[in-house]
Parts: structure tokens; C-alpha cells; sequence
């Protein structure tokens, strides 16, 4: 099983991306799937999570109403669209696959990280 995330990159404050997590060799039918994110020097963190059969989701309270978790069935893909961008959102991303929809990294997959970068 491997997660790729991606589509990270440089953004100015107020600006957007989207980032996206595919699993090659399993797919998201009856999974968790979260993001997660580590700043340099501190402790990975949850961002958000859906449970892919039934779209429910779970938000970290700094990004409530500024980040979407999504998921494209057609794909098996998940995405992360992040609104509203701040210097404090720079970290690297990291999806996660896993059986339990949870804010903990109690997940059974990870990808390897996209860089998220937003100047102020």
C-alpha cells in the first residue's frame, strides 16, 4: 500500500492550494483518511479527517472554515483544499489511511509529506 500526496507548494498569506492523497494497492472504500502536518520543531498535529463510506469529517479548530476535506470515489483520491492560507499553516502535509476515523495518528498508512510554504 502506498499514499502519495502532493500539490504542495509556495503561497502567499490569503492564498489557496489543494492538496491531494492516492493509494495505489488498496483503496478507500471502508477507510479513515486524515491529514496531518509537522512544522519544523514541533510535533506533527491533525488537520482533518473523512470516513470515506459516509463523508463525515473532523476538523483541527484553526482550520474550521478555512480548509475542505474531500473525497472523489472515481479516483480513490482525497483531497485538502486549504482557503485563506496563514504563515502558521507552513508545514509539511501528511495523508494517512487507516480504520478508525480519529484526531490521533492511529493510522495504518502514511505518504511521505508534501511541503506546504506560505509567506507573509
Amino acid at each position: 500500500v502506498q499514499l502519495q500526496a502532493s500539490g504542495g507548494g509556495l503561497v502567499q498569506a490569503g492564498g489557496s492550494l489543494r492538496l491531494s492523497c492516492a493509494a495505489s494497492g488498496r483503496t478507500f472504500k471502508s477507510d479513515a483518511v486524515g491529514w496531518f502536518r509537522q512544522a519544523p520543531g514541533k510535533e506533527r498535529e491533525f488537520v482533518a479527517a473523512i470516513w470515506w463510506s459516509s463523508g463525515i469529517t473532523l476538523y483541527e479548530d484553526s482550520v474550521k472554515g478555512r480548509f475542505t476535506i474531500s473525497r472523489d470515489n472515481a479516483r480513490n483520491t482525497v483531497y485538502l483544499q486549504m482557503n485563506s492560507l496563514k504563515p502558521e499553516d507552513t508545514a509539511v502535509y501528511y495523508c494517512a489511511d487507516g480504520g478508525l476515523l480519529t484526531t490521533t495518528p492511529l493510522y495504518d498508512y502514511w505518504g511521505q509529506g508534501t511541503q506546504v510554504t506560505v509567506s507573509s
